[in-house]
């Protein structure tokens, strides 16, 4: 399908498929496709920060002006790139609250498997297929609670948020190798430092064992707050 983009968002119409109008020339020797999976190619190698049509066109043996042939800019490259690499969301399980769950977890796996998602500039609301198809079966899943529409969008915005947030700070804590730093090594480091430096409280975390320093727990605790808030909201229909 051909068509004129005109002044819609740039990678709009070419996430939906539908490809701009054909111009008089030689036959195109590449495909959106190609130049897409090659972007993933380079963000799952070396990061967000690799992804350009230069570096795109080397590796496909074009000329960078060639590329505007197929992308109207590196805006419309990394919008078509984000949508392809997320990918369909998992099928949920019945419930909203199980469905909330799962459709998190998938989240924070996706993150931990492409950090560099974490990293693509965030502009305007989602329109490509497969970000509104995640936003589908959410808000399809909340539909469940009897909320109106408006309130339901407001709690898909609060999981999407906490499933970054979380990814965000397990990329921070990791070593450079994505390792997670081990929390005994922190604790044999910190605690001297806390109990000469004035920071009673927080020693007494590490000193009582009473804090353990697990990401899976903070999501999970997170999470279940975050879900029976939406329950307190649900109860005061």
């Amino acid at each position: 399908m051909t068509e004129d983009r005109g002044e819609l968002p740039p990678g709009l119409a070419l996430s939906w498929g539908v490809q701009p109008v054909q111009r008089r020339g030689p036959k195109p020797a590449l495909t959106v496709e190609q130049i897409v999976a090659t972007g993933i190619e380079f963000g799952d190698r070396d990061g967000f920060e690799a992804i350009s049509l230069q570096r795109i066109a080397g590796r496909l043996g074009v000329t960078t002006n060639a590329m505007y042939r197929y992308v109207r800019s590196k805006e419309e490259l990394i919008v078509l790139v984000h949508d392809k690499a997320i990918g369909p969301p998992p099928e949920l399980p019945e419930g909203w609250r199980p469905a909330a769950i799962a459709w998190v977890d998938a989240q924070v796996k996706q993150y931990a498997e492409r950090p560099w998602l974490l990293d693509v500039p965030i502009r305007g609301a989602p329109f490509t297929p497969n970000v509104l198809r995640w936003v589908e079966v959410m808000l399809a899943a909340l539909d469940q609670t009897g909320l109106n529409q408006h309130d339901n969008l407001g709690c898909l915005m609060l999981l999407d948020g906490w499933a970054r947030n979380y990814a965000g700070l397990a990329r921070q804590l990791g070593n450079r190798d994505g390792t997670p730093v081990q929390a005994e090594q922190v604790g044999r480091f910190l605690v001297p430092r806390l109990v000469e430096g004035g920071y009673p409280t927080v020693a007494s975390l590490y000193l009582n064992a009473e804090y353990e320093d697990e990401l899976d727990d903070d999501l999970e605790f997170g999470l279940a707050r975050i879900l029976d808030g939406i329950e307190a909201l649900i109860a005061k229909q």
